[in-house]
């Protein structure tokens, strides 16, 4: 009989290498095989923490479907496998929850370790309020719509949460500062990294400021509601 096999959603860090819990080192020693995000991002995380030689499987948006049974197989064989993603906690706007979701429906053990979160990081250091808040993952492409989803968010309770790219927090910023200029909003930027900011104030004040200077890196925006 084969020992009992299980898969492991193991979250990496957001920026700062040392952010990785010592639970998550003993599972990817562990692991049989690690499915990744992106190989090449991962293998440098790997090497750095003396994880050599392991088998490492792209398992990514693109090919999750038809990958995952053979990962499901591997852990009814016995196998351990961890998956990781290219920062954070996997399934969170990124690749797993079809993962999951396949392991509760089949029956097969899984595991979700506790880890490094740019929602959570961002949450507490925008000074919002955190006794409700919401994420709402990567605002809408269309500006009526994602106008929409930010005139929402100001007009409930908490704080609403959204990955923002660079390239279009300007265009965002715009939105709120034509329709509410004194929405109170924070852009917090390259979380535990080297440069890593926090910008609060109105969307008036941060676009005024974003203006300037451009903005660089990942983002998390930041909206308080009523």
């Amino acid at each position: 009989m084969s020992t009992p096999g299980r898969f492991v959603l193991v979250p990496t860090p957001i920026g700062n290498m040392g952010d990785i819990t010592l639970r998550a080192i003993e599972v990817l020693k562990e692991a049989n095989r690690i499915a990744c995000e992106d190989t090449r991002h991962s293998a440098p995380l790997l090497s750095k923490l003396g994880i050599t030689g392991k088998p490492l499987v792209s398992l990514h948006d693109h090919n999750e479907v038809r990958r995952l049974p053979e990962l499901l197989d591997a852990v009814r064989g016995g196998e351990t496998v961890a998956m990781v993603t290219d920062a954070g906690m996997p399934a969170v706007s990124d690749p797993g929850y079809r993962v999951v979701q396949a392991c509760i429906e089949q029956g097969i053990p899984f595991e979700v370790l506790p880890g490094p979160s740019a929602v959570l990081t961002a949450l507490v250091g925008s000074g919002f309020p955190v006794h409700a808040f919401r994420f709402l993952g990567f605002l809408p492409i269309k500006k009526g719509k994602r106008l929409s989803v930010l005139e929402e968010s100001l007009s409930i309770e908490g704080t609403s949460i959204f990955f923002e790219s660079p390239h279009r927090l300007l265009s965002t910023l715009e939105l709120l500062a034509e329709k509410l200029p004194d929405a109170p909003c924070c852009v917090a930027r390259e979380l535990t990294k080297k440069f890593e900011t926090y910008h609060r104030g109105t969307a008036a004040e941060l676009l005024a400021h974003f203006q300037v200077h451009p903005p660089k890196g990942e983002i998390v925006f930041l909206v308080k509601g009523e």
